[in-house]
Parts: C-alpha cells; sequence; structure tokens
C-alpha cells in the first residue's frame, strides 16, 4: 500500500477529480499497485489538503490529517459502488477523518455550551467576502478562529453540514453550534476589516 514520504504537487481539484480518477485507476488501486496508488494520492492531494488546512491550524498536523484520510480511502476503496460518484464520497471520508480525530481531542477538552442569536447581516456580509477568497487566503483567514468556532464553521457554512448534524458529529447541543458559527463568522469580520485596512494604508502610501 502507497505511504507517502512527503509533500505532493496538486494535480486536480475536487471538482474535477471525477474525471481524473478513473474506475480502471481505482481498480489498480484495489489490486494494490504502488504506482496507482502513487497517481491516485498525487490528484487527492490538493483538495483533501484544502479540506484538512481549513479545519485544522498547524500545517504538520493537517498533512497527517490528510495521509489518514488518503489510508482510509484505500481501505474502503473495495467497499465503494461503482455507481457512487468519487468525489464526494472521497470528501466524505476526508471530513470524518478529521472530525474522529476532533473526537478524540474532545476527551481531553471542556466543552462550551452557549447559545447566541445570530446577526444575518453579518453572516451574509462575511459569506460574500468568503466566496471569492482564493483557497490559500481563505485558509491563511480561518487559521485565526479558534480551533472548535473554525471546525463548526467549517462544517455549517462550508461543507454543508445542518446544525443538528454537527451537535450529532461533535458531541453537542445545536445552540452550541450556532454560536460557534455565530462566533467565528464575528472573528473573521473582524480578520477581514483589518485587513481592509491595511491594504488602505499600503494604497495611500503609494
Amino acid at each position: 500500500m502507497y505511504l507517502p514520504k512527503g509533500p505532493c504537487r496538486l494535480v486536480g481539484t475536487l471538482r474535477h477529480i471525477g474525471t481524473m480518477v478513473t474506475e480502471s485507476l481505482i481498480a489498480r488501486c484495489i489490486r494494490a499497485e504502488a504506482k496507482a496508488q502513487y497517481e491516485l494520492y498525487r490528484v487527492l492531494y490538493a483538495p483533501l489538503m484544502g479540506i484538512c488546512s481549513r479545519y485544522v491550524r498547524n500545517k504538520q498536523d493537517a498533512v497527517a490529517r490528510l495521509n489518514d484520510g488518503f489510508l482510509k480511502i484505500l481501505t474502503n476503496l473495495p467497499e465503494r459502488r461503482s455507481e457512487v460518484p468519487f468525489e464526494p464520497w472521497a470528501r466524505r471520508i476526508m471530513i470524518n477523518t478529521v472530525i474522529d480525530e476532533f473526537r478524540k481531542d474532545r476527551k481531553r477538552k471542556a466543552m462550551e455550551n452557549i447559545d447566541a442569536p445570530l446577526d444575518s447581516g453579518t453572516l451574509l456580509e462575511v459569506n460574500e467576502f468568503l466566496r471569492h477568497m482564493e483557497a490559500d487566503a481563505f485558509a491563511e483567514l480561518l487559521r485565526q478562529v479558534p480551533d472548535m468556532s473554525r471546525k463548526v464553521f467549517n462544517l455549517f457554512a462550508i461543507d454543508g453540514y445542518a446544525h443538528a448534524e454537527i451537535a450529532e458529529e461533535l458531541g453537542i447541543s445545536e445552540g452550541t453550534s450556532k454560536w460557534h458559527v455565530a462566533h467565528a463568522r464575528q472573528v473573521l469580520q473582524k480578520a477581514l476589516a483589518r485587513s481592509a485596512g491595511q491594504e488602505a494604508v499600503k494604497t495611500a502610501v503609494r
């Protein structure tokens, strides 16, 4: 089974890997052909790293989560039905890998349980700005959000989980999930404001 020894360059994005990961490649990976497994790793590295970087602040930890997720993808390939699209299947495994790791950490941490109202105007403003950000800039911005709030925000705002699903996955209440989303967006809004101010200063100096 192929296990990466270091970073790997981008070959595709999650939206495009469906055309790059063929059933033939998958069959070769199931037969444990190292060359095919390496090819699959190259295709998946950047998009899966993008997911991990949104959830994990430290790059070394993000790479570790990616490799854990890739190993699970390889292990579960024989169980995947051919009619199931590969992209959402692989994405789900990667997100679940990150969540599983969080559950392990959670045993060592206390959880808050706070309900707070959401400012819909602020949420729409932040969402609209984030939608146009480059992936690297977005990941860097998310590193400013506290760990728990970042995980909940990713699940809700980026990966499309409902608050009830997040509550079940992370072992928190729906109210706590909503609070973390609101808190993350408040942090992001302040970070965006600081960034805008810095750009204005740079422009004025020029």
